[in-house]
């Protein structure tokens, strides 16, 4: 595997850990700022609508730049909201480096995960998407806990500031790191936008975006309510949050690794055993939720198979859309953040009727039935439109004697 392949992953923990680390800070950025808990809460909302908008945006405005001066723009544009947003004393300025702050991790993202895949063979296209995604998952083991015990001790800005130094050694590494050319670095003339996004918007790939964004709606729809799931639900003390955390995000880790050794070879067997997997484990957390062990020993294997099958997807995305070379990644990016800005919400909306602490759980395991029925119904209609190209027998012996 290429050094710069692994190098895309550090930049993204950085990134991942930005992404994440507000769940710890909310309430020293209120009481900083003289704002609400709930006006600090929409500086997550704003980060995860700039990914949804900046993938796409982002891929197309540098699309004819060569990779590693896009790549070195966004790491630059990411640290430099960092620096900003951890000396303002406006909430609103501070809002506005959030959400440019996530178009420049849009921009990577989707250039990343392009440029990875471009530098192996087909045989370890998987493999590489996984050490990218990584990236995120090492974020939730080691950057978010740090991030909360940096903001705990020295003030929610040093967290910021944290952030800020650890892109650092990225930008260097990409600047040594990662070639220079243009698009597929063949010297080829750039896909036409119309072409990638018909590429994209094609049959084959629809429902493949659709089944990601619930995949990881119902995924981050736990996630965002795993405190009050377990501190009011199962009894655990506040301490054992961020030791649930570290658990989901080492199970995540676990996830992607294995995910990145077979989701080339039999990429729609590991998202389709993933898929039904968890479907059967969020309801299996929501009706365990009760029982602390049981719960506790759920969370990693949940992570596991989460992110494993979010990565597995990815590969498959990544695969069908070889039209998209430039774009694909941003469908991706933008699906991934489409189901983790959906399903917070949808999981939100339950605990708003009175449904309970466990609600936001079953919503994921609806969300995983969807994502199968999805899949079942795609798989169906292919294989319909499969046996009405076939020729019938009749038809072969008649073509056989004209």
């Amino acid at each position: 595997m290429p050094i710069a392949v692994y190098v895309l992953g550090l930049a993204v923990f950085a990134q991942g850990t930005s992404e994440f680390m507000l769940s710890g800070l909310v309430s020293g950025i209120a009481a900083d700022l003289d704002v609400s808990l709930s006006a600090a809460g929409l500086l997550t909302s704003a980060f995860a609508v700039g990914m949804v908008v900046g993938a796409p945006l982002m891929a197309l405005s540098s699309r004819t730049w060569p990779r590693r001066r896009a790549l070195l723009l966004f790491l630059a544009v990411f640290v430099a909201v960092h620096v900003v947003g951890a000396l303002t004393p406006s909430y609103g300025v501070l809002l506005a480096t959030r959400f440019v702050g996530a178009l420049a991790n849009a921009g990577f993202w989707a250039v990343a995960l392009t440029t990875a895949v471009s530098m192996v063979p087909d045989r370890l296209k998987g493999r590489a998407t996984a050490v990218v995604v990584g990236g995120v998952t090492i974020a939730c083991v080691v950057g978010v806990p740090a991030g909360a015990v940096l903001g705990e001790r020295w003030g929610w800005r040093s967290a910021f500031w944290a952030v800020a130094i650890v892109s650092l050694p990225a930008v260097l590494a990409v600047l040594r790191s990662i070639p220079g050319g243009r698009g597929t670095d063949t010297g080829a003339a750039p896909v036409p936008v119309r072409d990638e996004l018909r590429a994209l918007t094609g049959p084959r790939l629809r429902p493949v975006l659709l089944t990601m964004a619930l995949v990881q709606g119902a995924t981050f729809c736990t996630f965002s309510y795993l405190e009050p799931l377990l501190t009011r639900e199962t009894g655990l003390g506040a301490g054992w949050v961020p030791v649930s955390l570290a658990l989901f995000g080492a199970g995540s880790f676990a996830g992607v690794t294995v995910a990145g050794r077979f989701a080339d070879a039999r990429p729609v067997a590991v998202v389709a055993t993933g898929m039904t997997a968890l479907a059967l484990g969020w309801a299996a957390l929501a009706l365990a939720a009760g029982r602390p062990a049981l719960a506790l020993a759920l969370i990693p294997l949940l992570g596991m198979l989460a992110f494993g099958t979010g990565t597995a997807l990815i590969t498959r995305v990544l695969g069908l859309a070889s039209g998209a070379p430039t774009l694909a990644g941003a469908f991706s990016t933008t699906a991934f953040n489409l189901g983790a800005t959906v399903g917070p919400w949808a999981g939100g909306m339950a605990l708003d009727a009175g449904f309970g602490y466990r609600a936001p759980v079953w919503v994921s395991a609806l969300l995983m039935v969807l994502a199968l029925l999805v899949a079942a119904t795609t798989a169906k209609g292919r294989r319909s439109r499969a046996g009405e190209r076939r020729p019938s027998a009749v038809q072969r012996s008649a073509g056989g004697r004209l």
